[in-house]
């Protein structure tokens, strides 16, 4: 084979190979922003009729949740660090009491040019809640476009894992940014992030 239709094969390879992880790319971003779409639907419906919702004393003013766009580049995979020497720790609430907590790992990415760490707690207080994980964040648009006292990430122990799944398009806020009879922690001072993470939940009060 000539070595100009070597070179036009390449090309025509290149060009199909691009074009195809463009297209699957594509329908990915778009399946993900589906997906989160349908969670915050669902979250609404909760809000609005559950007997559990912090609004249920007030379904009729309910109205619904306010979010940044669904972005996948917010879906960020973190390399997990264990603490070897756990620490306990204590974090205030909005309404003036403490929580007891346990260092559990360190989450540490990559974003918008920052290298960024969030420390994962381990709940110590007794009931059903104990040995949960809790991960609590503040970030540059805390009191600005999302709520000031920071919002809460699900996580969930994978024993033996190295790397953990934070998906901030599913960072929400707790329930005292809605009503101030609930009792919530604020994130540890080195959850303080100095990236704005434009995902997830905003402000629902303005």
């Amino acid at each position: 084979m000539k070595r100009k239709n070597v070179l036009l094969l390449i090309v025509i390879v290149v060009v199909i190979i691009t074009f195809y992880y463009s297209y699957t790319g594509s329908q990915d971003q778009s399946a993900y922003v589906n997906e989160i779409k349908t969670e915050r639907l669902d979250k609404d419906r909760y809000m609005q009729t559950s007997p559990e919702s912090p609004f249920k004393d007030s379904t009729g003013q309910f109205t619904a949740l306010k979010y940044f766009p669904a972005d996948i580049r917010y879906k960020v995979t973190a390399e997990l660090i264990p603490v070897q020497n756990k620490k306990p720790v204590v974090l205030s609430t909005n309404d003036g009491r403490q929580q007891q907590y346990v260092e559990y790992a360190y989450a540490d990415f990559d974003l918008d040019g920052y290298h960024n760490r969030l420390v994962i707690l381990e709940v110590l207080d007794t009931g059903p809640l104990r040995g949960k994980l809790f991960l609590a964040f503040g970030d540059e648009t805390s009191a600005r476009e999302s709520y000031g006292a920071g919002r809460y990430l699900d996580v969930v122990k994978v024993p033996g894992a190295n790397t953990i799944t934070l998906d901030f398009n599913k960072a929400y806020n707790p329930y005292c940014a809605y009503v101030e009879k609930y009792s919530c922690p604020f994130p540890p001072p080195e959850n303080l992030l100095k990236v704005p993470i434009r995902a997830g939940e905003m402000v629902y009060h303005e």
